[in-house]
């Protein structure tokens, strides 16, 4: 091969590159494809977090509703869901529906949610199941939830589609920050039975947009959001070990919807070490409400239509 024959090929695949990083950021993405990747952090194993109805509303500024329902022990009380109807992040529409999700629960009525009326979850109403495991490839990641074996998929380093067709737990793009997973999430269904994204009955629209970011961190650094979590909610026995002092995961979410919040608001979900075991659980539609010894009031017919 000639010399000047060499010279064109290297200057053709020096272009070709600069090419595509001008195209990869001009995405949005601040490394281009051929660049050296950071190690990923490895969220491997099975995380548990142990609270309901959760998760752990912030110590200050905008974040989720808290149980206006409190227990003896002055933590929420999961029999009655009361959502904090006058959180300034709600609209007026927002807060009368929370509100009236209150009152049936004050009344004794167990209102219909995707949990127990065994639907798939929208996030972040999704982050009620206490265990997760995390999947890492370089083009997907995977989150499976403990209950009902929920699987969501993340397509990594690529922008959401200029069409996004909604579904169940919408449409789910990632990329690292360093050692943080950031998942950025449009397009959750609407047209759909129970369409809330938390246990108080919050509604939300076609606008809803929730960006995570999860981390690894100390215990230490995660004490915080655990002792948050301990004086708002009610803690389970299900698979963490509270005596668990190693490393933790910390997710960090934050939640817009323009149609049904007055501004972003966020909230923490801090995951630690406990049981191995990954049980398989199927959820079975049951009227009967084993808390209240009474069946559920759902439609009844007089007769078959079939």
């Amino acid at each position: 091969m000639s010399m000047q024959r060499r010279e064109f090929i290297s200057m053709a695949a020096l272009a070709a590159v600069a090419g595509a990083a001008l195209l990869y950021q001009s995405a949005g993405y601040a490394e281009a494809p051929g660049a050296k990747a950071a190690a990923m952090p490895d969220f491997s194993g099975i995380w548990w977090h142990s609270s309901l109805p959760g998760p752990e509303p912030l110590a200050s500024g905008p974040t989720g509703l808290k149980n206006l329902s409190r227990d003896k022990a002055g933590v929420s009380n999961y029999d009655q869901l009361v959502g904090d109807y006058h959180n300034p992040i709600l609209k007026p529409k927002t807060a009368a529906a929370v509100k009236k999700f209150g009152e049936l629960s004050l009344a004794g009525i167990t209102f219909p949610s995707p949990a127990n009326q065994c639907w798939p979850m929208p996030v972040p109403y999704i982050y009620k199941n206490f265990g997760i495991q995390i999947f890492q490839k370089p083009d997907i990641t995977t989150i499976i939830h403990d209950q009902n074996q929920e699987v969501r998929r993340i397509r990594m380093n690529v922008p959401h589609p200029a069409k996004v067709v909604p579904s169940w737990c919408g449409d789910s793009v990632g990329h690292y920050e360093g050692d943080t997973l950031v998942i950025d999430t449009i397009g959750t269904r609407t047209d759909r039975p129970f369409a809330m994204i938390d246990l108080y009955g919050t509604p939300y629209s076609d606008k809803l947009h929730v960006v995570e970011r999860y981390r690894l961190v100390s215990y230490e650094e995660a004490k915080e959001g655990i002792e948050r979590d301990a004086k708002e909610n009610r803690l389970s026995r299900v698979g963490r070990d509270r005596n668990y002092r190693g490393t933790h995961l910390q997710l960090v979410y934050t939640v817009e919807d323009p149609e049904v919040f007055t501004m972003p608001w966020s909230a923490t979900v801090t995951y630690g070490r406990g049981s191995d075991d990954w049980e398989e659980r199927v959820c079975a539609e049951n009227i009967h409400e084993y808390y209240n010894n009474k069946n559920s009031d759902v439609p009844q017919a007089d007769k078959p239509d079939f």
